[in-house]
This record gives C-alpha cells, sequence and structure tokens, in this order.
C-alpha cells in the first residue's frame, strides 16, 4: 500500500537526510519521430519511434523545489518481441504501463534518494503490469525488460529533479553523504560498505568514441543504393566514414545464416579499409550485434573461424560480440559462451534486467554488460557497479534515442569507468528528433572526428541543462 501522508522512505539500515526528495507530481507526453530509413534487427524492421517525455516537480525536506525531465524511446520490437502480439498492441501495452507508473508516481509521497523512490515504484511494476494485462486482454505478459523500459523515463526524471534540486550533477550525489544506505542494500552483502561515487567519475570523460550503426538493411557502397533519400545526409558506410570521421562501427548480423553474417563483415571491411586509408586512419573497431538468433555457440565459433580465415584484418577489428544467443538465459543454460569469450569479449544486452541476471550471464561464461539507460537509471548504475566489482567488461549502448534521451545515454558512459565509447544512432535513423538539441550541444550532434564531446554533460542533474 502506499502511505497516505508523507513519511520517510528508508530502507532498512539507511539514514534519513535533509538531502532526501519527495515527489510532488509527474506526468507524461509523447511524440511519434518517424525515421528517416528503416532499422533491421533480430528480424524485425523498425520505421518510426513514440518517444515519452515526463517532467517530475520534486521538493526536499528543507523545502527546495526543482523540476526534473526524462525522455526515452518506448522500444518495443526490442523490448518485448512477440509472436503472439501484434507490434501495435506490445508498444499500447507499453505505453498504458508508462502511464500507470507515473500515476503510482503522483501517489508516492515517500522521502528519499533517487536509488530508493526508483526502488519502491519499481516494486510496483509487476502489479501494474498485470492490470494492464488484464484490461487490453493480451494473450500474454509482459517481459521484465519492457517493464523496465516503461518505466526509463520516469527513473530519469526523478535522477534529474534531484541534482536541480541541490544545484549539482546527479553523477556526483551517490555517495554516503547523500545516499542512505550503501549498496549491499541495493546489490547483495558482497558490497557492503560501497556506494556508487566508487563506481562513477566525478567529471565525465572529455571526449569519447561514437559507435556508427551498421545496420542490416543498410546501404555499404554506391551500388546498394537502389533508391537514394537524397536528403544531405550521408547514405553509404564510406560517406558516413568520410563525414563523421568514424573509428567505431557496430555491425547488425542475422545470427541465423552463418554465410551472410561472415560476407556482411568482411564486405564492411572491405568497403570501411579504402574510406579509412583517404583519411589517413590505419586502427578502427568493430562490434558484432547477433540479437539473439545464433542457435548456439557453435555458430558464433564458426562464424569467427571464417571471419579470421577471409579476413584476418576484420576479426583483428572485432572489440565485443553482443548478446548472440537467446535472452532467457535460465530457459536456455546449455548457451555457455566460455569458448566464444576466451576469443572475444561476449556481452549480455536483453539479458541483463537485475543482478540475479548477471550472476547466471557470468556462470554461463559471458564476460561483458552491455548498460542502457532505457532499463532505469538506477539500474544502469548498480549493474555498472557490479560488473566492475567483477571485473567484466564494459559498454553503454543506446536505443536509437534522439534528443534529450541520446544525451542521458551519453551521459552514462561518459561517468562509467570502463566504457570506451558512446553508441549513438539516432543521428542516422531518426535525426529529427535532434534538430532542436544540436544548436545547444554542438559536441555532442556534430561529429567531425569520430568523437563526442562529453564534457559538456557537466550541469545540474543529468547534465542536459
Amino acid at each position: 500500500m502506499v502511505p497516505s501522508s508523507l513519511v520517510d522512505l528508508t530502507p532498512e539500515r539507511a539514514v534519513p537526510k535533509p538531502t532526501d526528495i519527495r515527489l510532488l507530481s509527474a506526468q507524461a507526453t509523447t511524440e511519434t519521430i518517424a525515421y528517416r530509413t528503416p532499422i533491421k534487427f533480430g528480424g524485425r524492421v523498425v520505421t518510426d519511434v513514440l518517444l515519452v517525455d515526463v517532467t517530475v516537480d520534486v521538493e526536499t525536506r528543507d523545502g527546495r523545489r526543482s523540476r526534473g525531465l526524462g525522455s526515452m524511446p518506448l522500444g518495443n520490437a526490442w523490448a518485448w518481441p512477440s509472436g503472439n502480439l501484434s507490434a501495435k498492441e506490445t508498444l499500447d501495452a507499453m505505453l498504458a504501463l508508462t502511464r500507470r507508473q507515473v500515476s503510482e508516481a503522483n501517489r508516492c509521497t515517500s522521502f528519499g534518494h533517487p536509488l530508493d523512490l526508483t526502488r519502491e515504484l519499481s516494486s510496483t511494476h509487476a502489479a501494474l503490469e498485470a492490470e494492464v494485462t488484464r484490461a487490453a486482454k493480451l494473450s500474454a505478459p509482459m517481459p521484465r525488460l519492457a517493464q523496465l523500459v516503461a518505466a526509463s523515463p520516469l527513473e530519469a526524471a526523478i535522477h534529474d529533479a534531484y541534482g536541480k534540486a541541490l544545484e549539482q550533477n546527479s553523477y556526483n550525489l551517490l555517495g554516503p553523504k547523500w545516499v542512505g544506505a550503501d549498496l549491499g542494500h541495493f546489490l547483495s552483502a558482497e558490497f557492503a560498505g560501497e556506494y556508487l561515487d566508487r563506481y562513477t567519475l566525478r567529471q565525465p570523460k572529455a571526449r569519447m568514441p561514437l559507435y556508427h550503426l551498421v545496420g542490416a538493411l543498410d546501404p555499404l557502397s554506391d551500388a546498394d543504393l537502389a533508391a537514394p533519400i537524397s536528403d544531405g545526409l550521408p547514405e553509404t558506410l564510406p560517406q558516413w566514414i568520410a563525414a563523421d570521421g568514424l573509428t567505431h562501427l557496430k555491425i547488425k548480423l542475422a545470427g541465423d545464416h552463418l554465410a551472410w553474417d561472415v560476407d556482411r563483415v568482411v564486405s564492411v571491411e572491405a568497403v570501411a579499409a579504402p574510406a579509412q586509408r583517404l583519411r589517413g586512419c590505419a586502427d578502427w573497431n568493430y562490434s558484432l550485434d547477433f540479437n539473439e538468433k545464433c542457435e548456439s555457440v557453435e555458430y558464433v565459433l564458426e562464424f569467427l573461424n571464417q571471419l579470421e580465415a577471409r579476413s584476418p584484418d576484420a576479426f583483428r577489428r572485432v572489440q565485443y560480440i553482443e548478446q548472440p544467443t537467446h535472452r532467457d538465459l535460465r530457459a536456455h543454460p546449455e548457451n555457455r559462451m566460455h569458448r566464444a569469450a576466451r576469443i572475444k569479449p561476449v556481452v549480455i544486452d536483453e539479458s541483463l534486467v537485475d543482478l540475479e541476471s548477471l550472476m547466471l550471464c557470468r556462470e554461463l561464461g559471458y564476460t561483458g554488460v552491455a548498460l542502457k539507460t532505457c532499463k532505469g537509471h538506477s539500474e544502469a548504475l548498480l549493474m555498472g557497479a557490479a560488473a566492475q566489482k567483477y571485473g567484466m567488461f564494459l559498454c553503454v549502448q543506446d536505443l536509437t534515442c534522439p534528443g534529450r534521451s541520446f544525451l542521458h545515454s551519453a551521459s552514462l558512459a561518459a561517468r562509467m569507468p570502463g566504457v570506451a565509447a558512446i553508441e549513438g544512432n539516432a543521428r542516422q535513423y531518426c535525426p529529427a528528433g535532434n534538430r532542436a538539441w544540436a544548436d545547444r550541444f554542438p559536441t555532442m550532434f556534430r561529429v567531425t572526428d569520430g568523437t563526442l564531446g562529453t564534457a559538456v554533460l557537466d550541469g545540474p542533474g543529468l547534465g542536459m541543462e
């Protein structure tokens, strides 16, 4: 039950802080942005994005008030792929859940740090999801990943408002002075006495490389341009490399067509190499994303064997492999990644929804995790801390996040030790969502040397003001 009067939201062993906040109000708005060009992943094609913006007003114990903003695409094609429900049904259900989560936030009267508030609100996700499923008469429940995505703009707004209330960057408000309980409470006893300030940076990294997406439908060369868009933006991979000075390419693969996958990476190398030589670049990187479509680790191993045989340079450039097999790790314990991870880091993405899933992935041989702000800001911070403690490879990825949602994702990457690059592909697929932000943050939206100037993400809240 949500308390009917103002109470302290203090988890066991927590200490109330004068900087604790309570929520005064929350509201959500939506905007649909058409893609410039479709993106294909995991066998699904996406042509637009439903962006949810959440605004919250908060108040500290001593009466300071502020407003926080959060933004995130709902990304149902990624968070809730379903063979039984249509894309419209899953998107509508996720939006309905977001609205119920915002309504729940309006009933929350507890005081606490954003880690506390988002934890309390997350405890209602399952009940709210059940209400949505019943109301829509869906034939299948909403997976946990989709629930996290639905709540993520609200979580971002709460963390943003907290920092603004204290006139500080939210990443600098994660130590014992502000948080009433250590990580032993939020994670496990193994983290007793530790706080998130140990696992985050007090200043954002000054610059970070940008990972550019090479989607399964994207033309590599002029010969692939069946219907040019002719909107002034690059359209082929060499054009993108020349315009943005790219050094990091993320390649979407099929996962169920070995010959095509090997050919695709070999073709990317064949097209990228002369383009890089023209600008005097000898060193660039690839990440490979199978979007869970590989049947087993044997597929990954054979892919790597064939890739190394056909293009040793392309093989050498592979920085990591992302989520090759089914996201349900517990249902597929046979999918162990130990042998593949000895060759290249193998990270989980869709599988990572809590500490339990992270521990299971380690048991199954995964050596890295992909952090995403679309799973919730608190969740991303906590999983980033756990991954660092266990010595895992770290990367931060987005959900084709435009505007504020991209800056949020980039701020996490810039504050998380060990993350070497930022993924940001809205500039390719839905640049319309970035236009209002480009003049305010030119170093984040106008790429010329393959890097983003993340030093600017140091303002109050999540850093975007």
